[in-house]
């Protein structure tokens, strides 16, 4: 992976997450977000890497302050549009045991309108560059303008963008279970490389061990798939290297919110720099064991 920019698209969220004495703290957050936070941290200060994201919120002042705030955290705005009859969307993360659920407040959320243009979504496609994005990316929006998505991305790797999706599987966002597998194989077809959660895959899909969720999406024309599976074995398969199995360090867990999107950008800003798939598999399972120790999505380590 020699590409020197990353453009994550999905949705950026107000996170109010709670701060361990009976209040919640205000953040900024969203699982495409998340990684690109991260990544931008795992790159360190090297000018030559560029981080990005595309969205969009609306003309409010909330929405003044995402943008301040992902420009403050070092990444490109450039493909955020502002839509003046919409804001950003709400979360609260609530926590059992480390273990987290969400309520979302998100009707009027501008992000559902990222992939309404397509012209817009060539243009922020362009170049040598990674594209990741999301099965909530897909979720929150227009099935017309999830088309658009698709096609977008399929144009930009045929032009020689690396593609990543991250299955990210929320039922409640879909509007059945058959939609949710339709656009999930929809996207593996044209990912380079997948990164689905084995506990999601089970439910949505029956699959008995993480190995079957690999092989499904490797058929479907995935290049490699990295098969999180939390505190037990990681199940990775690639073009040429066959599957293999990585354990994780045990830890306890405080907050596993952003426990996958940590892993996802540690992979992939170590894959940036030029690892092999081992030691970028290592380096996205230590950023998530740090991360997880920490409450909330965005930590600064």
């Amino acid at each position: 992976m020699a590409h020197k920019r990353f453009l994550a698209i999905g949705e950026c969220m107000v996170e109010m997450a709670p701060d361990g004495a009976g209040k919640y703290d205000m953040n900024f957050a969203g699982d495409t977000l998340n990684t690109a936070w991260y990544t931008r941290r795992a790159l360190g200060e090297d000018a030559g890497y560029e981080v990005g994201y595309m969205t969009c919120v609306g003309t409010d002042a909330v929405s003044d302050r995402m943008i301040e705030f992902l420009a403050n955290s070092g990444l490109g705005t450039d493909n955020i549009a502002r839509l003046p009859e919409r804001t950003v969307g709400l979360y609260m993360i609530q926590l059992d045991n480390g273990e987290r659920s969400f309520a979302y407040w998100r009707d009027t959320s501008a992000a559902k309108m990222l992939a309404a243009d397509p012209d817009r979504l060539d243009a922020a496609f362009s170049g040598d560059q990674i594209l990741a994005f999301s099965g909530i990316t897909l979720a929150i929006l227009a099935p017309e303008h999830r088309q658009n998505l698709i096609d977008a991305l399929a144009r930009a790797r045929a032009k020689g963008a690396e593609v990543v999706f991250d299955t990210n599987i929320r039922p409640r966002l879909w509007e059945s279970p058959e939609a949710t597998k339709h656009w999930l194989a929809r996207a593996a077809e044209i990912a380079d490389i997948m990164l689905p959660s084995f506990d999601e895959e089970e439910v949505m899909f029956g699959d008995k061990r993480p190995a079957d969720t690999a092989l499904r999406y490797r058929d479907l024309g995935a290049h490699t798939v990295i098969v999180k599976n939390g505190a037990s074995e990681l199940y990775a398969w690639s073009k040429g290297e066959g599957g293999f199995t990585l354990h994780p360090d045990p830890v306890q867990p405080v907050d596993s919110t952003a426990a996958g999107d940590s892993f996802n950008a540690g992979y992939i800003a170590a894959r940036m720099k030029g690892a092999d798939l081992t030691d970028s598999l290592k380096a996205g399972m230590a950023l998530s064991a740090q991360v997880v120790m920490h409450r909330g999505a965005l930590v600064d380590l």
